[in-house]
């Protein structure tokens, strides 16, 4: 792609979420979050091949579906109150609105789209989609949290911690695992956003700096399939290391960054009486603990057979960016500072 045109796209995106995050009118969000998306659709297809063509497709019409299911609800809200306001007290039309967003999101069951796009798009592209691409959704869906419908986000949530888990075990393209890592983070996000929208917005900046590492960690070994991490430690062993830790992070496991989201979520809902769904989302998380075990076990403990076709993969040199060092660094030791970020 033009560098001209690819710096245009990346500053489109920055542009529409932009608006979205400092909006106060329902219109102004909703034309922020047009603009990224028809942003990030070009990036995709820079590639110009039938699944890349495939995955755009797929990707414009759930948006298009979620964004003409915003602007319903918004003007439905603005017909009977006269209020454009996002913060303003009305819950005429919240469970559709919510659900709009949350299909935006890609959590389960409206999540049917995201590991197919993901799979048919680049590494860096699958980045801007599962980081960047969310935060003008949730930060919509925090800014609402106080008119969300409770049985909503925990049946959401459920859903999509148990599929995110689910869906993930069968798996072998990285790709995909990444997908569904990402529809189970955002389920542990969402079932806590009625009762604490400040510990969901601190989930999603750790899934956000959990997930760049691990994206970064890939693109650095151009790693796309379960076969290819294999001979990461023949690579480079500094990085592969690394990468194994953030999935140990991101499965949520002590003394890592992911830890402390999962234990705060749980204990604020034990805190809420929620006792049963603390206990059920405990236990489906066991799910993606499999697969992320799965995937340390390949890239530590597993070599190819040593053949010439093989070898030649091995010598490969691979060097990883500053900015690898910097979000694996984020991704493995921030437990210490998590009082800290809680209370900024």
């Amino acid at each position: 792609m033009n560098p001209f045109a690819l710096m245009v796209f990346i500053f489109s995106l920055a542009i529409g979420t932009t608006v979205t995050l400092s909006s106060y009118h329902w219109l102004l969000a909703w034309i922020g979050l047009e603009i990224n998306t028809l942003a990030l659709i070009p990036m995709m297809t820079k590639t110009p091949h039938p699944r890349a063509i495939e995955a755009a497709t797929k990707y414009f019409l759930t948006q298009a579906a979620a964004s003409a299911l915003i602007l319903f609800s918004c003007l439905i809200n603005a017909l009977q109150t006269g209020e454009w306001n996002i913060n303003a007290p009305t819950d005429l039309l919240i469970n559709p609105l919510s659900i709009a967003l949350m299909m935006k999101l890609g959590l389960a069951p409206l999540h049917f789209w995201l590991p197919e796009v993901l799979q048919g798009i680049s590494l860096q592209t699958g980045l801007i989609l599962s980081t960047w691409q969310k935060i003008p959704p949730m930060v919509l869906l925090i800014q609402t949290s106080h008119l969300a419908n409770l049985n909503l986000t925990i049946t959401l949530g459920l859903a999509s911690i148990l599929i995110g888990g689910w869906g993930g075990i069968g798996q072998t393209q990285l790709r995909k695992i990444m997908a569904f890592s990402s529809i189970g983070h955002l389920g542990w996000i969402i079932i806590i956003l009625k009762f604490n929208p400040q510990l969901s917005i601190f989930s999603f900046i750790l899934y956000i700096v959990m997930t760049t590492a691990m994206f970064i960690s890939l693109i650095s070994l151009s790693a796309t399939k379960m076969s290819q991490i294999s001979t990461s430690w023949t690579k480079n062993p500094a990085l592969a290391t690394t990468s194994m830790l953030v999935l140990l992070s991101l499965a949520g496991l002590p003394p890592l960054t992911g830890f402390p989201p999962k234990l705060l979520i749980t204990l604020e809902l034990i805190k809420q009486n929620m006792a049963i769904v603390a206990t059920l989302i405990m236990l489906a998380s066991l799910l993606a603990l499999f697969f992320y075990l799965r995937l340390t076990y390949i890239i530590t403990l597993t070599l190819s057979p040593n053949t010439n076709n093989s070898t030649a993969a091995w010598r490969t040199p691979t060097k990883p960016h500053l900015m690898s060092a910097i979000m694996n660094t984020m991704a493995l030791t921030l437990l210490p500072m998590t009082p800290t970020i809680l209370l900024m």
